[in-house]
């Protein structure tokens, strides 16, 4: 098992290599960030006295190595909008994407499980081709359109919701969460759900389309041979063997939330990680463009990792494969 865990992570190594490299070539190039920083009145001498503060003048391998060692030792720099370090203000954001994130995927997944599991024993029922019928919204529709149709519906038109903003705020001191007020839980009902939705709809048809194929074999039939009870069949024998390959769902399912929490987070104006990278776009702000991409790769190679270690774990032909 070491050895698996040791090429899983030269693997992981490789490619947040491959992702430094893209997110400074890419953010390195999207614009001249002192356009930005100084009005139109300022003087040439004033614009190459930035640049030669920011560095932005040194050959481009000095600014990459500048630019991953930084990374390594946590220091992402200076914001050029806000003025303020990367790091602080990616951790003052950090909690409002993981609460949203949590919220999401907690719904995704309860829903997702419960509704493909119903759907693949009574498949049909009427109410699974509705949910079926329906789970489609969650493919078809961008995610900005279903945002905005639940602000006009439950914000504007029945006003039971709020339709921006995170609520009320509880400062733990290492943390500031909303799930301890009411308006916290108001203010997260509507972005939740439609974060949820995609990959609601996504596990729910993954589960379906395991559980009928393992209905189908033998040893279910022969568990019914042996007059085991349905309820025992369908939630001990058939959903432990159809949530194998859901794992791997569930670790992308968390990963996909953070990066699609972007667009959910600009359409609330959710205070998070995701709306700060969308400013920070419209500024050329690079340092939080950058530290937001290293960031939720990072994320994604770390759940990999836990997901790739999980599967070592549960299946056998893996670890003989191994050896």
């Amino acid at each position: 098992m070491l050895a698996f865990i040791l090429r899983r992570l030269a693997q992981s190594v490789l490619v947040m290599a491959v992702v430094s490299v893209i997110s400074f070539s890419l953010f390195n190039f999207v614009g001249d960030p002192v356009n930005n920083m100084v009005g139109q009145d300022a003087t040439r001498e004033r614009r190459a006295e930035i640049r030669l503060e920011l560095g932005l003048d040194d050959p481009i391998l000095v600014q990459y190595a500048r630019f991953v060692g930084n990374i390594l030792s946590g220091d992402f720099g200076i914001s050029y909008r806000i003025k303020q370090p990367v790091d602080d203000l990616i951790l003052e954001r950090l909690p409002a994407t993981l609460e949203l994130v949590f919220v999401s995927a907690i719904i995704a997944l309860v829903f997702g499980i419960s509704l493909g599991v119903y759907t693949g024993i009574r498949r049909d029922s009427w109410i699974s081709r509705l949910v079926l019928s329906s789970s489609l919204i969650g493919v078809s529709l961008p995610t900005f359109i279903i945002g905005i149709g639940l602000i006009y519906l439950f914000a504007v038109h029945l006003r039971w919701l709020p339709s921006s903003g995170r609520g009320g705020v509880v400062d733990l001191g290492f943390w500031k969460t909303s799930l301890l007020t009411v308006d916290g839980w108001r203010s997260i009902i509507l972005p939740a759900i439609t974060l949820s939705l995609f990959q609601l709809t996504l596990i729910l048809r993954l589960v379906r389309a395991e559980m009928l194929e393992v209905m189908r074999t033998d040893y279910i039939k022969f568990a019914r041979a042996r007059g085991l009870s349905e309820r025992s069949i369908n939630f001990v024998h058939a959903l432990r063997n159809t949530l194998v390959p859901v794992v791997t769902i569930i670790g992308l399912n968390i990963g996909g939330l953070i990066a699609f929490s972007v667009i959910t987070e600009t359409v609330f104006q959710w205070p998070g990680t995701g709306l700060m990278f969308i400013q920070a776009v419209d500024f050329v702000d690079v340092p939080i463009m950058a530290a937001y991409l290293v960031f939720v790769a990072l994320l994604f190679v770390v759940i990999n990792l836990i997901v790739d270690i999980l599967y070592f774990v549960i299946d056998p032909r893996i670890r003989m494969g191994g050896s």
